[in-house]
């Protein structure tokens, strides 16, 4: 089977970790939702899904559940291998992410229904190194990632939303620079 994700975007999962700040109080969707109350939820989502990952310490397995809770399907399930393994090996992050842009790019009506944000984050100050202290982050690794992150209606989250997919994005909105 193909990964719907991008190289870049499974280096997001594992570059956006380390750091703290507090979870902001849920916004819960319905049926009924206007798009733009939904979007506002997705966003919510996506930047809860960040503040999880700058929460993980990858010496403490118990700190990645946050993580999770976020992402549903083929997400969760590369996030929670991705993790596993640089527990595993050692590596240790430093640094925080910083979403520059989020932007509601479309409404889904499949079942369940989606919302499509166009994202820049910046990961310039995010480090990954291996046990012996060597950076396992690519020389070309640019410090703005664009992505498109899929959410998928979810009434068991908080927000009323799970992120389902991460890919790469090229295309208007462009990303600022970095901070």
């Amino acid at each position: 089977m193909k990964s719907r994700f991008s190289p870049v975007a499974l280096f997001l999962v594992a570059v956006m970790m380390s750091g703290c700040s507090g979870l902001p109080e849920p916004v819960v969707t319905t049926p009924h939702t206007t798009d733009a109350m939904a979007f506002t939820a997705a966003e919510q989502t996506y930047r809860n899904y960040i503040d999880a990952l700058n929460h993980v310490d990858l010496n403490d397995p118990s700190t990645f559940e946050a993580v999770y809770s976020w992402t549903t399907g083929d997400v969760e399930t590369a996030t929670r291998e991705s993790m596993t393994q640089m527990q595993s090996l050692g590596w240790v992050v430093s640094g925080d992410a910083t979403i520059l842009l989020v932007v509601p790019h479309s409404m889904g009506g499949r079942d369940p229904v989606t919302a499509d944000l166009a994202v820049c984050v910046d990961v310039g100050a995010v480090s990954l190194v291996d046990a012996s202290g060597a950076s396992v982050v690519a020389p070309s690794r640019t410090d703005v990632q664009s992505t498109l992150a899929t959410l998928e209606a979810n009434a068991e989250s908080p927000t009323g939303w799970l992120l389902a997919e991460v890919v790469g994005r090229i295309g208007e909105p462009t990303c600022p620079s970095s901070l």
